[in-house]
């Protein structure tokens, strides 16, 4: 699933492809913004992106991707 969160007096959001599911991804920003804690998630390669909780603007997750088919590399 593609997400991407966009961080206060930033002009660019952050963009990462993850394995977890939405409702997961929405309880950790959900903690990280209640708290203003750090919200940690992990990509598909295992890259670890850290925002604090309190310079979260926007959270926008996208559909999960289904299997990719076809012979591209």
């Amino acid at each position: 699933m593609e997400i991407k969160i966009g961080v206060q007096h930033t002009n660019r959001e952050l963009v990462l492809e993850s394995t977890a599911s939405a409702e997961e991804v929405l309880s950790l920003v959900n903690a990280a913004v209640k708290d203003g804690t750090l919200l940690t998630l992990t990509d598909e390669k295992g890259r670890q992106i850290i925002v604090p909780g309190a310079q979260v603007a926007f959270v926008e997750l996208g559909a999960p991707e289904g299997r990719k088919v076809g012979f591209a590399t």
